[in-house]
């Protein structure tokens, strides 16, 4: 217990010195997030990585699942995935402290091929996104990877090691299994990945399930099936969510066309798109957009 909350003071101090307002550092795919608690929701789009937090916390929604992080414990996200986030445990002035890894599927690929026999985890779900403890291994390796944010000479050298180890320490820990699935190119998560995708790219566009079935290789009702397992959502409100997303973005630069906006992300009805809108952020486009930029 000694050692590790040693190492989670050590990474603490790490972060805070080195995290910047956009979370990017010059170790490519490594971010840091130094936040105190606002109160409100944040709402993102995710990518495969890892989360692991030094102090405070973070509470997760996706769809209608809830995951909370805290201290000591890491979050693992195998596919793009929209959530809304709070954070947590930050009282008395202290910020939340973490740092985050992209996942990529050839670093994952290429550990599995060497080490194909590596601990499956029983009873790991099929879901994209998981919360476990970051044992003492594995805090060691991540304080060694933003240590290297001090020693820029041996980043580009030292950074491509560290991180397979990380990934190692997922692969061989209890959800190894469903790490192991974002460099599988024939796993179910790689089959709705392609859907997700698709979706991303294609937001505004009218969607049927069965041609999202046929990008994704599956027949429709296991695609659905699939996809809920692995998204909390059905396709159809994660298309929903996108378009949602994507709205408050554009509104924040283009405030006054409301309208315009809504059209653009697909909605044909200016009031279904404020009703939705609201439904989910909690207030009409025109005052969130006016709160977002104050």
């Amino acid at each position: 217990m000694d050692v590790r909350r040693g190492q989670l003071a050590e990474l603490g101090g790490l972060i805070a010195a080195h995290a910047r307002p956009d979370m990017q550092t010059s170790i490519n795919g490594l971010m840091l997030s130094k936040e105190v608690a606002s109160g409100l929701p944040d709402y993102s789009l995710t990518e495969p990585l890892v989360v692991v937090m030094a102090q405070g916390g973070k509470r997760l929604l996706l769809g209608e699942d809830r995951y909370e992080y805290r201290a000591g414990q890491c979050l693992v996200v195998t596919a793009d995935l929209p959530v809304t986030g709070r954070f947590i445990d930050a009282g008395d002035g202290l910020p939340s402290l973490g740092m985050a890894l992209v996942l990529r599927p050839a670093v994952v690929a290429e550990l599995v091929l060497q080490a194909p026999g590596v601990r499956a985890a029983r009873g790991a779900g099929s879901t994209a996104m998981f919360t476990t403890d970051a044992d003492a291994d594995l805090l060691d390796a991540v304080i060694r990877l933003v240590r290297l944010l001090d020693k820029p000479s041996d980043a580009p050298i030292l950074a491509p090691l560290i991180e397979r180890e990380i990934v190692w320490r997922l692969l061989a820990g209890p959800y190894g299994d469903t790490v192991r699935q974002i460099g599988m190119a024939d796993s179910n998560l790689s089959y709705v990945s392609r859907a997700i995708g698709w979706i991303r790219q294609n937001y505004a566009e009218p969607m049927r399930v069965e041609e999202l079935a046929r990008v994704a290789g599956m027949s429709p009702s296991t695609f659905h099936r699939h996809f809920r397992s692995v998204t909390a959502m059905s396709p159809l409100q994660f298309q929903k969510r996108i378009r949602l997303q994507e709205a408050r973005s554009m509104l924040v630069a283009a405030p006054g066309d409301i309208a315009g906006v809504g059209h653009r992300v697909g909605y044909d009805s200016p009031s279904q798109f404020t009703r939705e809108y609201r439904r989910l952020f909690g207030a009409p486009p025109g005052l969130d957009a006016q709160r977002l930029r104050a």
